[in-house]
C-alpha cells in the first residue's frame, strides 16, 4: 500500500452527493475515519500515513470527506452543517456500505462529529478515538469568527488574526470552497454536552498533542467518560499530532487490546 490516495466512491444523503474511499482488507474490521475542519480524507489521513497504518495492521479502511470539504457537496448555508448533521452523513455512509457498526476515529471537528455519531447513533459504534480535540469540544474551544472573516478576506495578505492565517493558508493550499468552509466554521462548533458524553461508554482514547492550544485536556474529557483512556502526544500541535507516531502506535495498541 502506498501513499497515493486510493479511489473515491460518491453516495448521497440529505440531498448531497458525499465522497468516500473504502480501502485496507476487506475482511478486516472497519474503522471509519473522519477528518478535520478544512481538511480532507486524503489530507488527513492518507498522505500522514494512517491509510498505510490501518491498512498494513488488517484493518478495512473508511473515510468520508466531509460535506463541505474535498470531493463532497459544499453548500453553503451554515446551517448544513451542524454536527448532528455530519454525524448524520457519516451513518449513512455505514448504511450505504451495509456496515451495523465499525470503529470510528475523527480529528478535531472530526473528532466532534465522533461524538454526536456516538450520542445520536450509539449503536453504530464500537469505539472511539477523538483526536486533537478533549474537552473543548464540551466547553468550547475559543472565538473562531476570526477564521471565517480570514476565509473570506480577498487574500491571505490581509489576514493578521495567528489562528486565521494558519487555516485560510491552509485552507488555499488544499484548494478548498472558502465560501463552504465560512459556512461550517459557523456552526459545525456546536457543543457536545457534559452528561452527553458521560453517557458514552464504549472504549475510548483521546489524543491531545502537548503544545495544541486549541483541544483543550484530554484527561480531562477522559475523566467524564466511563471507559475513556487520554493520550499526551508528546510536543506536537494541533496541526502536527495527527500524523505523529506516538499517536499511531497507541491506537495500533488500543485496537489490539480491544480484540483480546
Amino acid at each position: 500500500m502506498n501513499l497515493d490516495a486510493p479511489d473515491f466512491s460518491r453516495f448521497r444523503n440529505d440531498n448531497l452527493e458525499l465522497a468516500y474511499f473504502d480501502d485496507g482488507d476487506p475482511a478486516g474490521e472497519p474503522v471509519l475515519l473522519i477528518h478535520g475542519f478544512a481538511s480532507t480524507a486524503s489530507v488527513n489521513w492518507v498522505y500522514p500515513g494512517w491509510l498505510r497504518t490501518l491498512g498494513d495492521a488488517g484493518y478495512r479502511v473508511i473515510a468520508i470527506d466531509n460535506r463541505g470539504h474535498g470531493e463532497s457537496g459544499k453548500p453553503h448555508d451554515p446551517d448544513a452543517y451542524h454536527p448532528t448533521s455530519m454525524a448524520g452523513d457519516a451513518a449513512a455512509l455505514l448504511n450505504h456500505l451495509g456496515l451495523p457498526d465499525a470503529h470510528v476515529m475523527g480529528y478535531s471537528m472530526g473528532a466532534r462529529i465522533s461524538a454526536f455519531l456516538a450520542v445520536e447513533h450509539p449503536d453504530r459504534v464500537r469505539s472511539l478515538v477523538f483526536g486533537g480535540l478533549g474537552i473543548g469540544m464540551c466547553d468550547g474551544v475559543g472565538d473562531w469568527d476570526p477564521i471565517a472573516d480570514a476565509l473570506l478576506a480577498p487574500s491571505l495578505d490581509e489576514v493578521t488574526h495567528e489562528r486565521g492565517r494558519m487555516f485560510r493558508a491552509f485552507a488555499d493550499q488544499t484548494g478548498s470552497d472558502r465560501l463552504a468552509l465560512a459556512a461550517c466554521i459557523r456552526t459545525s462548533r456546536d457543543l457536545v454536552r457534559r452528561e452527553d458524553i458521560a453517557k458514552v461508554d464504549v472504549p475510548t482514547l483521546v489524543g491531545v498533542g502537548t503544545k495544541d492550544d486549541i483541544a483543550g485536556s484530554a484527561t480531562e474529557l477522559a475523566d467524564l467518560m466511563p471507559n475513556a483512556t487520554a493520550l499526551d502526544i508528546p510536543n506536537r500541535d494541533h496541526m502536527l499530532a495527527v500524523g505523529d507516531r506516538v499517536f499511531k502506535k497507541a491506537v495500533l495498541e488500543f485496537y489490539a487490546d480491544l480484540a483480546r
